[in-house]
């Protein structure tokens, strides 16, 4: 396990003729998701370059461990952050030792963090007048798709950048998108959380209608699955529902996060998003019952409630 020591020679340029090259990777964000993201990379031969303000994850004795945000980026190329929300993104990117600090002329900073997009049009216009370039990168398939490599990856940001972190992004997931601009990515995540957030209130209807109206709510999602009802969300999140198993894949917390930045971003837009409004609500509601580190799918404990039965 090294420490951060004297600067390192820039990495040879990747030929265009190779997939997988070795990199000077920074990572800031080793939480449930981001230490198996990390382990892929590690595991793939890049040299990884780390900050962590608590307990070192087991597995990267080979990493280099910095005192600070500032010193992964001046020990790598591209500079990864996984975190919570807007705020630590802000505060591990512009505080005084933080990334910006340590940012020279043709570096990437990539955000897979799920924060707002307006805010990061703003964070990439700051990192860009450094003469670095910024992708916004958040991430769907919760801690599954990171351990398994199968996240979808949506990226903001321009083609050039966008192809030179590819293969890092294809060692982390399995669908990966350009989607545009900075903050496009952000806006694509937004996007998804709204439609999952749906549907999770659908499928949660669904089964509690079901049982309150006699019929078995296992059978009904089974039938539901061969017809233009089925999802994932009915497959995975039903069976949760079904079975009361609602150890966190994803936090209520943090698809609350994602819903109060999409309604935020809505009215800066002006425009309503009034379905997306309700989905808080219920997701409000199970905060309200001790539930916020509950798995999203949780959200059935709302509709339970108002309709006073219970699906199991």
């Amino acid at each position: 396990m090294r420490e951060a020591g004297v600067a390192r020679a820039a990495s040879a340029p990747c030929p265009a003729s190779r997939r997988i090259c070795s990199m000077r990777v920074g990572f800031i964000g080793l939480g449930i998701m981001g230490a198996p993201m990390a382990g892929h990379l590690r595991d793939a031969g890049h040299e990884l370059f780390l900050y962590v303000r608590n307990r070192r994850p087991e597995g990267f004795e080979a990493a280099t461990f910095c005192a600070s945000p500032a010193e992964v980026a001046e020990g790598s190329d591209i500079v990864i952050l996984m975190l919570p929300n807007t705020p630590e993104v802000e505060e591990v990117l512009f505080a005084e030792a933080g990334v910006a600090a340590g940012l020279s002329e043709g570096k990437i900073l990539v955000d897979m963090s799920s924060i707002s997009p307006i805010a990061t049009k703003a964070f990439a216009a700051r990192i860009t007048e450094l003469g670095c370039d910024y992708l916004d990168a958040p991430v769907s398939g919760g801690e599954v798709g990171a351990k398994e490599a199968t996240l979808a990856i949506m990226v903001g940001g321009t083609a050039e950048a966008f192809e030179r972190v590819r293969p890092l992004f294809d060692l982390m997931g399995k669908n990966v998108t350009h989607v545009g601009a900075a903050g496009d990515g952000q806006t694509a995540k937004v996007a998804n959380q709204i439609v999952v957030g749906l549907t999770i209130g659908a499928v949660a209807e669904a089964l509690v209608f079901a049982a309150k109206a006699g019929a078995d709510p296992a059978k009904v999602r089974e039938a539901l699955m061969g017809g233009f009802a089925g999802s994932r969300i009915l497959e995975v999140h039903g069976k949760r529902m079904l079975e009361r198993t609602f150890k966190p894949g994803f936090r209520i917390e943090l698809h609350q996060k994602d819903l109060e930045n999409a309604l935020s971003s809505a009215r800066l837009l002006q425009m309503a998003l009034p379905a997306t409004a309700l989905c808080q609500q219920l997701f409000n509601s199970c905060a309200a019952q001790g539930g916020a580190g509950w798995d999203h799918s949780a959200l059935v404990r709302a509709i339970e409630l108002v309709g006073r039965h219970e699906i199991a």
